[in-house]
């Protein structure tokens, strides 16, 4: 199941709870210990050095329980008491160039601005540029508001501990934060609260998507059609269409620009290729309806944004827009039980909400919710760092995988392929939530994958390498 994102209030509630259950403090701390250690494991190599520094608090007890469990690798333990006096120490330390520095310096429970000791301790170990894994949260990072206390540890990644706690998924925490990860298995009971905010977990999409039965065929499976590409923009086109093939529905259509067509249908093969007329009729097996990416050719015509509205707000069938679609939608409701899914990032929402892209980072669940509301309650994918789904009621999902290595032209073409040919397929038109959430979750473990490989994949990449991320 996925975890709440939850405040500091619900945590503390929730550790007393575990408490009351019978589970007692230090095997909470063993645990949390492990999962530090296995991180801190992935993120060096064999023989590597690791600083460890720990505070006098839990966040320390959590730290040091790693320490025992770093094989391989030479570990050195600061027990931090006084910044003043262990600050020559650490500068010794940081000499020696640590593949890691484990920050287990303060926790959730920090509330005072740091003295000037603490801000030059904390300085010193942000100044020496080697990565940190923060326990919990980042030392001087207040989990509840995402403000700093004076100065905070500048993580490269953050476990913490049962549950994202919502002030470090504030734009202004994201610095500290880094990649934001969570240790969910550490003996916590099943957590109490519902807040409505949801992180995603790989386990989630265990079994999914579901087997297919043994005599299917290309019929069960359904029939996508897209529109993209336009001159200038014809890679859009088969990016969306490769990426599509991915999901594997039973077939692919893509209707282009004529300008396009020989340029595209050269690079397809399964992928039936046509050209887009204003009197378009879409095959009758048609299961979904994919419109938008590499529309933005300056000579687009305006038949076709009509067309767009028209879809958008007539077809029985399930309709995925994104990119310079999305400036085409019409406000308002569309066909009653009618499946729609929106993909902007933050440029393209802030045009949807007719503010500025800033206004939408600031508040971006609250932005993902008056947009799904503008649009008929459509499903919303805010893309960006942790990429939202949701709509305008209900549950909304926050995703955990992705670098910013995904910020490359066609990136999200191969998003949004991909989530409508799943979308096309019946079985998987029945938990949309899931499914679109599978797809966003697939779409950023894929370029992690890429990113361990090689620093310099590229989009064409992203589609080869798709499915392999598990």
């Amino acid at each position: 199941m996925p975890v709440p994102v939850v405040n500091l209030v619900q945590m503390r509630e929730w550790e007393r709870a575990t408490w009351a259950a019978g589970q007692t403090e230090a095997e909470v701390i063993r645990r949390v210990g492990q999962k530090i250690a296995g991180r801190a494991r992935e993120l060096t190599h064999p023989g590597d050095s690791i600083l460890i520094l720990a505070g006098q608090g839990h966040n320390g007890d959590d730290a040091r329980a790693a320490q025992k469990l770093l094989d391989e690798r030479k570990v050195k333990i600061l027990n931090i008491t006084s910044p003043e006096n262990d600050l020559p120490k650490l500068k010794l330390e940081l000499l020696k160039k640590p593949a890691l520095v484990i920050d287990g310096l303060f926790g959730i429970g920090l509330n005072r601005t740091f003295d000037d000791g603490w801000k030059k301790f904390i300085a010193t170990v942000n100044e020496s540029k080697v990565p940190v894994l923060a326990v919990d949260v980042p030392s001087g990072l207040n989990a509840e508001t995402g403000e700093i206390f004076g100065v905070a540890v500048e993580a490269a990644v953050t476990l913490t501990v049962g549950a994202p706690k919502v002030g470090m998924l504030a734009q202004k925490a994201w610095p500290f934060v880094g990649r934001l990860e969570v240790a969910e298995d550490v003996g916590l009971i099943p957590c109490p609260p519902k807040t409505g905010l949801n992180w995603t977990l790989p386990d989630d999409f265990q079994n999914f998507p579901p087997r297919r039965k043994v005599d299917g065929n290309k019929g069960d499976f359904g029939t996508l059609a897209i529109i993209a590409g336009s001159f200038g923009f014809h890679g859009a086109g088969v990016l969306t269409s490769c990426a599509a093939q991915r999901a594997q529905p039973g077939r692919i259509t893509l209707f282009t620009q004529e300008k396009i067509y020989t340029a595209v249908a050269s690079q397809l093969q399964p992928v039936m290729v046509n050209v887009w007329q204003s009197k378009l009729k879409f095959p009758g097996s048609t299961s979904a309806i994919l419109i938008g990416p590499g529309l933005a050719a300056p000579g687009i015509a305006k038949k076709m944004k009509i067309f767009t509205q028209k879809l958008w707000r007539d077809s029985e069938l399930p309709v995925v827009v994104d990119a310079s679609a999305l400036d085409w939608l019409p406000p308002g409701a569309f066909s009653k039980n009618a499946l729609r899914v929106i993909t902007p990032h933050p440029g393209e929402a802030a045009r949807l909400l007719k503010t500025a892209a800033q206004t939408i980072q600031k508040n971006r669940v609250a932005s993902l919710r008056e947009i799904s509301k503008r649009f008929g309650s459509c499903w919303v994918v805010l893309k960006g760092n942790q990429t939202l789904v949701g709509r305008s009621n209900g549950e909304i999902f926050m995703n955990p995988s992705g670098n910013p290595q995904l910020a490359q032209g066609g990136s999200g073409d191969v998003l949004a392929g991909f989530i409508a040919g799943l979308l096309a397929q019946p079985d998987l038109q029945t938990n949309i939530s899931k499914t679109v959430r599978y797809a966003v979750w697939q779409h950023g473990a894929t370029a992690d994958k890429l990113q361990k490989s090689r620093a310099n994949w590229v989009v064409e990449d992203l589609v080869s390498e798709w499915g392999n991320s598990r």
